[in-house]
């Protein structure tokens, strides 16, 4: 068992030096490599932790490059950029068929205005496709570094684990919106290009023009993005309890259909409201006019308090554990 309590010997920091030299040699992307092999370097060198914005921000580069460049991140946005497509195919196929026209509000205002896909596809991917792959991520933040065997050395360099911790987490934000921005992307190229564009008729009645719907499109897609932003706190608490990177994303991603499972059951109306699920689909009051803020902001709030919670049970548990090989 290694504990990171106190500097590392000159030749201790060596070897830790040529250890994360070869770990990022065979898997890891050369950045992040790069980034350890320095931090192995001023540790060596006087052992002080540097807490400087450009420190934090090297060390959120280097999370951002690790997530991104990971094959499985490809495929999850993959997925989540097809998933609009066939929204968009099937609608249309109906719309020619003779029923065409019929559904639910978004999919019926679809076969009117393209835009209205961007909508109906964050509506179909936020309670299932979204939260699964962003648990996905969060959960093997730290639970993934700590099976890969990457993770003591990062502890070893003097990347602080607070700083360690907060760049997993903001790396984990800006995922939710690159896969928010995936879905609305693609919704919209789908949707300029099997159904017309022009003045939008939001689901209040009245009527707005093309410009102003896109800010409307952006600003459902940011509250899309930031409704997330618990269950990613909730992911990199998991993360910091297991060393197995498949077991934190298992119990992250069973976490969230036993979640949405509790929030259907009418009897349980009384706990409903404090669920980070619960009020996820109120984007749906921004197409109104004026647009209601009541249930965006609740579930803002809620996200908030998830945060706070889960990001500290995180930090105590990942500030306080003895990382092993």
């Amino acid at each position: 068992m290694l504990k990171t309590a106190g500097a590392p010997s000159e030749l201790g920091a060596v070897g830790t030096v040529g250890a994360v030299g070869a770990v990022g040699a065979v898997g890891e992307p050369v950045a992040v490599g790069e980034l350890r092999a320095s931090g192995a370097t001023a540790a060596r060198a006087g052992g002080r932790r540097p807490q400087t914005a450009a420190g934090f921000l090297a060390l959120f580069r280097s999370e951002l490059l690790l997530t991104f460049r990971r094959v499985r991140t490809m495929v999850l946005l993959g997925i989540l950029a097809v998933l609009p497509v066939l929204i968009g195919v099937v609608v249309r196929i109906e719309t020619d068929g003779p029923r065409g026209g019929e559904g639910p509000a978004f999919i019926a205002q679809v076969t009117q205005n393209g835009l209205f896909l961007v909508f109906t596809a964050l509506a179909v991917a936020l309670p299932i496709f979204l939260p699964m792959t962003v648990g996905v991520v969060a959960g093997d933040s730290v639970a993934g570094e700590a099976a890969g065997g990457t993770l003591r050395y990062l502890l070893v360099a003097p990347a602080g684990r607070t700083r360690l911790l907060a760049a997993k987490f903001t790396a984990g934000l800006a995922f939710c919106l690159a896969a928010t921005a995936t879905v609305a992307l693609a919704a919209l190229a789908t949707g300029a290009a099997l159904f017309p564009l022009g003045e939008v008729t939001l689901i209040s009645g009245e009527t707005i023009g093309l410009g102003p719907a896109l800010l409307r499109a952006v600003l459902v897609a940011m509250v899309v993005a930031a409704s997330l932003a618990g269950l990613v706190a909730i992911g990199l608490f998991i993360s910091t309890l297991t060393g197995s990177g498949i077991a934190a994303m298992a119990a992250t991603v069973g976490l969230v259909i036993t979640v949405q499972i509790l929030d259907s059951f009418p009897q349980l109306h009384a706990i409903q409201p404090f669920l980070f699920t619960h009020h996820w689909l109120t984007f749906g009051d921004l197409l109104r006019e004026p647009m209601y803020w009541d249930g965006v902001l609740d579930n803002l709030g809620l996200q908030a308090a998830y945060v706070a919670v889960f990001g500290a049970a995180a930090w105590s548990r990942f500030t306080s554990r003895d990382i092993t090989a």
